[in-house]
């Protein structure tokens, strides 16, 4: 093999190299979340669930104000958007998603 070949052969594995290994941090990241408050059914909550609670699966009522679930970012506000029940953003009543703690139906 000449010293041109193997330098051109050496070329090319660095360039597919380096091309696997540019498409790989994009493969392995997770997808972007958020907390959402007031979104999870009780005892379903990721963490948080307020005083006397110490994290996942101790929210005492469904849509716990100060209960979070993790969901993809961009998500927490379309839930409480819609009226169909059917719709995985579907809430009963007045409620919405919140990025933020809710009082509401927070037990004393």
């Amino acid at each position: 093999m000449s010293s041109t070949s193997a330098k051109l052969g050496l070329l090319a594995a660095t360039l597919a190299t380096a091309a696997v290994m540019s498409a790989l941090p994009a493969q392995a990241q997770a997808p972007a979340k958020e907390k959402c408050y007031g979104v999870s059914l009780k005892a379903k909550n990721d963490c948080a669930a307020g005083p006397g609670t110490s994290c996942a699966g101790t929210s005492t009522v469904d849509y716990q104000g100060n209960a979070w679930k993790f969901v993809a970012k961009g998500e927490c506000v379309k839930f409480g958007t819609t009226a169909d029940a059917r719709s995985p953003h579907f809430l009963p009543g007045d409620r919405k998603g919140s990025l933020t703690p809710l009082k509401r139906d927070v037990r004393a």
